[in-house]
This record gives structure tokens, sequence and C-alpha cells, in this order.
């Protein structure tokens, strides 16, 4: 027991130390905790690809966005509203018809952006969803009133040509709803199945009317092989007439020996022929032997 008036016993070095040591700890983390409200409350950020567009609650939405960095902001008086400005595709499906009645199937796939200087008039009109209410509509009416000045065949002939009119068509509806299109292609097209079907059978006629014309080619180039064959043995004719006129029988001898040179040749190539000589007259005979029969 302490007597009074006594004095206590001091604290040892260490204790104090340690009472410094978390008292300096607690003043930074209250500095931290109140650096970090500052940050979450007084600053934001915007991420590469994206802008910010600030509504004040007693100027509306500002006109000018905010690019890419760390900006302040006032807490409670101000919002930042943050859009994509990243190029998005889209696919736009369409069920239309063409200029010969013919239902088509057609698919567009759109690769869009807004406007950066018009961001905050987007905001305004179409809010941060603004692709989806507007391309869906005005990619419709733009495939049907584009379609339905062509044929069905005019589809798949003058394919690149319709597309590049489409994109033009929506270039001119989409500026006005501050959008830039990037890319717009036909990625999909499908004719109903009657037309698929005449198609088909249109290909089968065409198919069989180049056979029948090649047939026809066929017996012409006959027709005319035989008359040149007929013209040419009957020039062959007048030339052994007038070969017979001017040398007698000696031509027909000729030939004679060179027929008679030829049976003999192909005779004496051929292994069941036999030459048996005759008789002093100089006669003789060929025997036909059959060696298949051993």
């Amino acid at each position: 027991q302490q007597l009074i008036g006594e004095v206590p016993p001091a604290s040892p070095p260490h204790a104090e130390a340690m009472d410094t040591f978390f008292l300096r700890m607690g003043r930074l983390g209250m500095g931290v905790a109140g650096a970090g409200v500052v940050a979450q409350n007084f600053l934001f950020s915007v991420d590469g690809g994206q802008r910010v567009v600030m509504f004040d609650r007693f100027r509306g939405v500002l006109p000018t966005a905010y690019g890419e960095g760390t900006y302040p902001i006032v807490p409670f008086v101000q919002t930042p509203i943050y859009m994509d400005i990243r190029s998005r595709a889209r696919e736009i499906k369409s069920v239309t018809g063409t200029k010969d009645l013919q239902m088509v199937n057609i698919m567009l796939r759109v690769l869009s952006r807004p406007e950066e200087d018009k961001l905050a008039t987007i905001y305004q009109r179409l809010g941060t969803n603004f692709d989806d209410r507007v391309l869906p509509s005005i990619g419709n009416e733009v495939l049907k009133a584009v379609v339905a000045k062509y044929k069905a065949e005019e589809l798949l002939s003058m394919r690149s040509e319709i597309s590049k009119q489409i994109r033009e068509e929506l270039e001119k509806r989409a500026t006005s709803f501050g959008l830039v299109l990037d890319d717009v292609a036909i990625t999909h097209l499908v004719f109903g199945k009657e037309f698929t079907s005449a198609i088909e059978a249109k290909q089968v006629a065409q198919q069989e009317a180049e056979r029948q014309h090649w047939v026809v080619q066929k017996v012409e180039q006959e027709k005319l092989a035989k008359v040149i064959r007929a013209e040419g043995e009957a020039e062959a004719a007048d030339i052994i007439n007038q070969a017979i006129v001017q040398s007698g029988s000696g031509y027909i001898e000729v030939q004679r020996i060179d027929t008679a040179k030829a049976v003999a040749e192909s005779l004496a190539r051929s292994r069941n022929i036999t030459y048996l000589p005759g008789s002093s007259s100089g006669s003789g005979m060929l025997l036909g032997v059959n060696t298949g029969s051993h």
C-alpha cells in the first residue's frame, strides 16, 4: 500500500515509447481515413475509353465532357456519369420484302460509337444506353427501305453495292443522333423456301440447256467431220483415177504388190501360220497351226 505523501514510482522508458508509437499510429490512421474520405467524395477518375458527363444540381448537365484523368468534384452537388466511347458491335435482324415480293431474312453487323463533343446532348436525349435505343429502330427502317428497291436476285449479284448504300443511309440517320458508324456489313442473307426452290429449279434448267447445247455442238462437229472425210475420200478417188489414166495398169500392179507385201509381213509375225513350199512350179501353201490344242 502507498502511504500518503509518498511519490509514485516512475514509468519505465519502454512503456512511454509504446504509448508514443500507438498515439502516432492512431493519428496516421485517422489521416489515411480522412484522405480516403476526401478521395472518395471530392475526387473522381476517368479510365481509358471512357468519358464523364457531369450533372450539377444547380446548373444541370454540363456541356463539356471530362477525358482520362482525375478531377475534383463537389460532393452532394455534382454527380459524374460515365459513358463508354469505344466502338461496340451490334447485330440488327430484319425480315423484309424485295421489289419482286420475295421475303428475305437479312442480318446487319454495325460498329458504332458516340461523338465525344456531343456526349452531353446524347445523355440528355437518350441516356447511357443510347445505342440500344437508336440502332434497332433506324437499322430496321433503313434495311426495309433499301431492300425494297432491289429484286431478290440482285441482292446476291449486287451485294457490295447494296451494303454500301445501306451504310450511307445509316450514317445519315445516325449522325442526327450523335453516333459514328465505323463499319456496316451484311453478315446473313436467307431467302424464303419458294425462292430457294425456284433458284434450284432454274439452275437445273440452265445445266440441262448447257448440256443440250453441248450435244448439238457435238452432232454438228461429227457432221462436219463426215463431210470432210467424204471430201477427202472423193479427192483421193480422183487422184487414183488420174494415176490409172496416166500409167495404165502399172498403178494397179504397184498397189497389188504393196498389198501382198503388207499381207506377207502380217503373216510372218503370226506364230500360227506356217509356209509349206510346193512343187517345182513355185506354188506354196500357208498352213494354220492351232498351238492352243497342245
